[in-house]
């Protein structure tokens, strides 16, 4: 949890697809435009329609969003970053930002439709617990 005011926050993960797109999504809707907010990714890939799909669910339209490399976010531009990688190894950033860690399961990992569906929802139902957390 940020002890200053945050100004900016970077949601981290490997291919920037689905937990930090969420995260992105849910964070502007909860923050509006008071905080800067920002996903990226060290293998970007592109924005999961399940993703789309879940968020959707809640009235959050991320379907503009894409996914970004780490490259393209300047360090000195984020004061949180929040990695979601769980088994995976999160991408490295280089700043002096604050750095959480929310080790959440890769929703796109599961296979059967039925299951990724529900995955994908309990990722974004624990994002936007988490997210209250800091800025309920």
């Amino acid at each position: 949890m940020p002890a200053e005011p945050c100004e900016s926050v970077l949601f981290l993960c490997v291919a920037n697809s689905a937990r930090s797109q969420m995260a992105e999504g849910l964070a502007r809707h909860i923050l509006g435009g008071a905080v800067r907010v920002q996903s990226a990714g060290s293998a970007p890939t592109r924005v999961n329609p399940y993703a789309v799909r879940a968020m959707a669910e809640v009235g959050i339209d991320i379907s503009g969003q894409r996914s970004k490399p780490v490259s393209e976010i300047d360090p000195g531009s984020v004061d949180l970053v929040v990695t979601l990688c769980a088994e995976e190894v999160c991408p490295a950033f280089l700043g002096d930002a604050l750095r959480v860690h929310w080790g959440l399961p890769d929703p796109a990992a599961v296979t059967d439709p039925d299951a990724r569906r529900a995955a994908f929802r309990r990722t974004r139902d624990e994002l936007r617990r988490r997210l209250g957390l800091i800025w309920g």
